[in-house]
């Protein structure tokens, strides 16, 4: 897929009609933002660091490389970014083998929005090679597009990518429902306009104008991402 990002406010909104749903991959619709941090955690063991766990905060719901550069700076690690990035994308697959557990609501909250039709796309700072490897397990055919974290000029937080997404989906991002689980996410979302869920999964996520915050996606159905459409108007 092409990866021009359409400017903001290049589309009107009118009206208050749902047109697309799009949605974070970990720690909104898989239980894995715990993963990434034990194979971070295993990784720099084995390279004789031990992380700190106040910096869990810090490198959730980032890109591989503000995390993955972070975590170098921090431990004084002697590994190079690139080198960094294939261990921890191995040992998260790896991971992602054994065990891929659904968030709580997920697998009903996607059933419900493809029997309604609904556009909706899977939007991840995670790469390709995990995103594929995980919709194996979620199911493709709930996606009319993915958005991987390297497929972007820039990630999260910068609003490329849900602006592709809404792109992509041929809908206006005013008109676009996300859920995120993490402020990086969050911030990427409402950069782009859109009405944001947070789920938060690891640290808290305070309510803010055009943004909802839940305990869980079992409180998210499709009524409920319409009447954000008529609310936040």
């Amino acid at each position: 897929m092409t990866t021009t990002v359409p400017a903001l406010g290049t589309r009107t909104a009118e009206g208050s009609a749902l047109q697309a749903v799009l949605l974070d991959m970990d720690g909104t619709l898989v239980d894995t933002e715990g993963f990434w941090w034990d194979v971070e955690v295993e990784v720099f063991a084995s390279l004789g660091h031990a992380l700190d766990d106040s910096w869990r905060h810090v490198v959730v719901g980032g890109p591989m490389t503000r995390s993955a550069g972070f975590l170098i700076e921090a431990t004084g690690a002697d590994i190079t970014l690139d080198e960094l990035s294939v261990l921890l994308n191995d040992g998260f697959e790896n991971r992602i083998d054994r065990r891929l557990p659904l968030m709580p609501g997920a697998a009903r909250l996607l059933a419900e929005l493809a029997a309604h039709e609904i556009p909706t796309a899977l939007v991840s700072a995670s790469h390709r090679r995990i995103i594929d490897r995980v919709l194996a397990s979620i199911g493709p055919q709930y996606f009319t597009l993915t958005v991987a974290g390297d497929e972007v000029p820039r990630t999260k937080p910068f609003p490329d990518p849900y602006l592709l997404a809404a792109s992509g989906l041929d809908a206006d991002p005013a008109r676009c429902a996300v859920i995120e689980d993490t402020a990086t996410g969050v911030a990427a979302a409402e950069a782009a306009g859109c009405r944001v869920v947070a789920v938060p999964s690891v640290a808290p996520i305070a309510p803010a104008a055009g943004r909802t915050v839940v305990t869980s996606l079992e409180e998210v159905d499709l009524p409920f991402l319409r009447r954000l459409m008529t609310e936040m108007r």
